[in-house]
């Protein structure tokens, strides 16, 4: 009986040994291996690629828009880390980002970057694309024109993108102004025509001046002189001032005197380097 019960225990650790782990935990090692760490993704080969590209976008960034004006917005994403994918941005007033910002932050009805998700799921292509000029909308509603750059790396996987984004409303004022005063003053006969055009430069005036005021989310009567100055900034930046008769209408709509604008005006110039 004992070499009977030593044999059937040999017997029983050698089938216990050769019996697969536990059914439970053969999703977690499935799971493991679909799920890959960021580093055994990218060599470094590629990730150091991809840092010296993107390092030398950064200065373009500042560069162009310095150069392209305060009314359009340059961008540079890194589409690797969408939490905080602004990395490098210029006049980001025109959409209210920040280095940092999310991608999802940017303007409405972008194509860009459903043009990034394409690509990146078609590895297939070779190159960087360009998603040439499409319209887009700010969060409050202000229409853009954009266009985007999609890089690619050496394996053909997309990770930054360079985005221009421009605030047309100055150069449509400012068309309807030069419109005005090259025909001068309509006829009779052309008076409807003269009509129609100027509710188009009431809503945008409106439509600036709401848009700085919003900016705060409270009552005007509320609004303390720091919050009134940056509004009056961004009405500058869009262009508000070059209209006859905008003073007053800002004046009107934040609560104070024209003498109290032109003296904000005044500050912002001498601050920021505008030339009067």
């Amino acid at each position: 009986m004992p070499a009977t019960r030593k044999t059937a225990e040999t017997s029983s650790s050698r089938s216990t040994a050769q019996q697969p782990p536990p059914k439970s935990l053969a999703p977690r090692a499935r799971q493991r291996a679909a799920k890959p760490s960021k580093a055994a993704t990218v060599s470094p080969a590629i990730a150091e690629e991809r840092r010296r590209i993107v390092e030398v976008l950064k200065p373009v960034v500042e560069m162009m828009g310095r150069m392209l004006g305060p009314n359009t917005e340059l961008v540079l994403h890194d589409l690797t880390q969408p939490d905080a994918s602004v990395v490098a941005i210029a006049n980001g007033h025109v959409s209210g980002r920040k280095v940092g910002s999310t991608i999802l932050s940017g303007p409405k009805d972008d194509r860009a970057f459903g043009a990034a998700w394409s690509a990146a799921t078609d590895l297939s292509g070779s190159g960087h694309s360009v998603v040439n000029v499409y319209p887009t909308l700010t969060g409050t509603g202000t229409p853009l024109k954009s266009a985007t750059v999609i890089y690619r790396d050496a394996d053909g996987t997309p990770f930054a993108a360079l985005c221009m984004n421009a605030d047309l409303t100055v150069f449509k004022l400012a068309h309807a102004w030069l419109e005005h005063a090259i025909q001068g003053a309509p006829a009779p006969a052309a008076a409807p025509e003269s009509r129609e055009e100027s509710p188009d430069m009431d809503l945008l005036m409106g439509e600036i001046i709401r848009s700085a005021i919003r900016t705060f989310g409270k009552p005007v009567q509320l609004m303390n002189k720091e919050e009134k100055v940056h509004a009056v900034e961004e009405m500058l930046r869009r262009g508000l001032f070059i209209v006859k008769g905008s003073v007053g209408r800002a004046a009107a709509a934040l609560d104070m005197s024209r003498f109290s604008i032109y003296n904000y005006l005044d500050e912002i110039r001498k601050r920021e380097g505008f030339t009067k």
